[in-house]
């Protein structure tokens, strides 16, 4: 039996940046009952949750959900009281291109929930606005139309000021759509194509998780849907994974720790162009990587530890041990060509969003001011194609930052004036952008019109103010 086995990963792995963040903490100091793991890693399988239901019309899916509290079993032996839809934790939602989707959300929380599906291409009353939030005992009807390409996306709370310890104890789920040009290509289908929603989370001696809304925590357990640290049994083939981060701030760097190659194949907007062999995949926070792996290359009985080369000092890095333990035959292989990025056509203007803090009012700003619910910052034009060069202001205090654009996927012109990498050659939402660096991205306004939001996705920042609202104009 070949054995792979993790270690300990040196602090130089960790970006400055979010070392920094880190460090700067306004928050108080650790729970000292705070449990910073289970006994040991690997003592608990990978769930794969089943797809939530939809009722199906001629026409359209029809999903209900309900946000609530309930106890889910996170740790072994001991609940967790989390906020959930429909009472899962980590759950899935299928939806299919051109195929509309409805979705009621009932509220049944003692706070406000605002549904947002993050990646999703959605007219503006059903994108989630933080106008349009439900209130308690109230419900709300959202239509999204899916009328674009395939994608992992995700659905989570957009409730000013509540959204991230919303997400934080429960309230995101993923959504695949998919559609027949991907499925025609002969990449893992079925069971061995596998959503992985990680997250950081720290929990005190009763289960119960702890957050503290004041600074960033050092949230010390890995939770992969919604286990710690698990095992998966898998075949000796080729599997897809997506990889999707619900953390409200951590990165992860994820590597197999027997330095075998990964094969990139899609980001936030779904497919590459083509397929990138690495040996390592960050994944910041609401960022999608979807990576295929072939354990074909390994006998039955191999065990292989993906890791997180971006723990913090101190951190056990293992976030998954994969276990080989039935031969299989598959068909499955990656492609040469995956999915062009389309053309976001010529720019008409060039916008420039500059990303700082502010430590003399602890607030975080967009263009030297936080987010007023009663301004408009932007107003992009419907059929217009812009570039927005995004800087990261925050130099002496290197606080690393991300942009997420509501409405429409972008794509990467260059970072700090060099072309993106091919693993950012592909369709984004979501772009982290490191102290002092600059990132030009370019959009297409394509149809819908109204109000959209666009800010940082460390949810901390974005609640302390780091948001701004557009207007897309006929």
């Amino acid at each position: 039996m070949l054995t792979v086995a993790g270690t300990a990963v040196a602090a130089a792995a960790i970006p400055p940046g979010l070392v920094a963040a880190r460090e700067r903490s306004t928050g108080p100091a650790r729970n000292p009952s705070a449990r910073t793991a289970p006994d040991a890693p690997f003592r608990v399988p990978l769930e794969l949750p089943r797809p939530l239901e939809p009722q199906r019309f001629a026409t359209y899916d029809y999903y209900e959900l309900t946000t609530a509290e309930t106890d889910a079993r996170l740790l072994p032996g001991t609940p967790t009281r989390v906020r959930a839809f429909n009472g899962e934790f980590a759950p899935v939602l299928l939806a299919r291109r051109d195929r509309p989707t409805l979705i009621r959300q009932r509220n049944r929380l003692s706070t406000a929930f605002a549904m947002h599906l993050h990646g999703g291409h959605v007219p503006a009353d059903s994108d989630g606005h933080p106008r349009h939030q439900v209130e308690p005992g109230e419900e709300r009807l959202y239509h999204y139309p899916n009328r674009q390409r395939a994608a992992t996306l995700w659905l989570h709370d957009h409730t000013h000021h509540d959204h991230a310890e919303s997400v934080y104890r429960g309230l995101a789920a993923a959504y695949l759509l998919t559609d027949d040009v991907e499925d025609a290509l002969t990449l893992p289908k079925g069971r061995y194509d596998v959503t992985l929603q990680l997250r950081d989370a720290e929990f005190a001696a009763d289960g119960s998780l702890v957050y503290d809304p004041k600074g960033i925590q050092r949230r010390s357990v890995y939770l992969v849907n919604g286990r710690p640290r698990p095992y998966f049994e898998v075949a000796a083939r080729a599997y897809r994974l997506r990889l999707l981060n619900t953390s409200n701030d951590r990165f992860f760097r994820l590597r197999l720790h027997s330095g075998d190659e990964l094969t990139l194949i899609g980001s936030d907007g779904g497919l590459l162009p083509s397929p990138v062999p690495t040996a390592e995949v960050p994944l910041w926070p609401a960022e999608r990587q979807e990576v295929v792996i072939d354990f074909s290359r390994y006998p039955v009985g191999t065990r292989l530890v993906l890791e997180n080369a971006a723990a913090l000092p101190g951190e056990a890095p293992e976030v998954l041990r994969f276990d080989v333990v039935r031969a299989a035959d598959g068909p499955s292989s990656v492609p040469a060509r995956l999915r062009e990025a389309p053309d976001p056509g010529e720019a008409v203007r060039e916008r420039r969003l500059s990303l700082k803090s502010d430590p003399a009012s602890g607030t975080m700003l967009i263009n030297d001011r936080p987010f007023d619910m009663d301004r408009v910052d932007l107003r992009p034009v419907r059929g217009e194609t812009e570039i927005w060069r995004i800087v990261n202001d925050d130099v002496d205090l290197k606080i690393p930052h991300s942009l997420h654009l509501h409405l429409e996927h972008f794509t990467v012109v260059d970072r700090d004036g060099a072309p993106p990498g091919p693993a950012e050659s592909g369709l984004k939402d979501t772009i982290t952008v490191l102290p002092g660096q600059s990132v030009r991205v370019k959009v297409h306004f394509s149809d819908y019109t109204g109000l959209f939001m666009y800010h940082c996705h460390m949810l901390q920042h974005q609640m302390m103010g780091m948001m701004g609202q557009m207007e897309v104009v006929p």
